[in-house]
């Protein structure tokens, strides 16, 4: 029987995003026949896989579970993760959904707004790897009066010092005198904060409104709908050919 990496095993059936399953092995909350998993494994899917308490696969004795994607408006104060360090509230708790569904992606505990949640593991693989370019729009506002400098500088890529990155060129626009709007297609650490730290400026609010073909639309705080039968069908679209391979453009700015 073919072995595959465990993050990708874990991935495929529905428990969490590869990056998401790294962070589990590398905490030690997964096992595999009664022993701690060690990253980089291969499994066959034979064995007794427990991620985080619960069974895995064959150990589960389920078949695999329904495909779902869901649109989240996330309030701010409430994190993606259930190992937070201070214990906040999480999203998953907060919507109560029915069955096993994790984050696409992170929204850090002060930010709000869209946040898609899924079964499908590589689905939220190929929505979330940089090296894909897909499209992520923000409403910003900030603590002071906004120049044009600062817009032209936050449009043109954004040395991320403590990262050691810099960011792409991407879309801002000005709303008002200290909003603007901000379209990327990358998602390191607390980006947007950084990027505007680095000018001098500092996030008041960040709200995420749209990713890829998805809208956050009229949706309020703290409540979730099922994607729409189109949208579905454009992101299905919008992903093909999509990879979770090394980011391209490494020889640009980024990784």
């Amino acid at each position: 029987m073919e072995e595959i990496r465990l993050n990708k095993y874990l991935s495929e059936q529905g428990v969490c995003s590869r990056r998401e399953a790294d962070r589990l092995i590398e905490a030690g909350k997964v096992t595999i026949d009664g022993r701690r998993a060690e990253m980089g494994e291969k499994v066959t899917g034979q064995e007794r896989i427990i991620c985080d308490g619960k069974p895995v696969g064959k150990a589960a004795g389920s078949k695999k579970a329904k495909p779902v994607l869901l649109v989240v408006n996330k309030p701010r104060g409430i994190v993606c993760t259930t190992s937070d360090k201070d214990r906040a509230p999480n999203v998953v708790d907060l919507i109560q959904y029915p069955a096993r569904v994790y984050p696409v992606g992170r929204l850090d505990k002060e930010s709000e707004g869209l946040l898609l949640m899924t079964n499908q593991g590589e689905l939220a693989n190929e929505i979330m790897h940089a090296g894909n370019f897909h499209e992520k729009e923000y409403i910003v506002t900030v603590n002071r009066n906004i120049s044009d400098s600062f817009i032209r500088g936050l449009a043109g890529g954004v040395p991320l010092v403590e990262l050691g990155v810099t960011t792409r060129k991407c879309h801002v626009k000005k709303l008002s005198s200290r909003q603007f709007k901000i379209i990327l297609t990358q998602g390191y650490n607390r980006q947007i904060r950084r990027m505007c730290e680095y000018f001098g400026y500092r996030v008041v609010e960040l709200e995420r409104v749209r990713i890829m073909n998805i809208s956050l639309g009229n949706l309020e705080p703290g409540k979730y709908r099922k994607v729409t039968e189109q949208e579905y069908k454009t992101l299905q679209k919008l992903i093909e050919g999509s990879s979770n391979g090394p980011v391209k453009d490494q020889g640009r700015n980024n990784r």
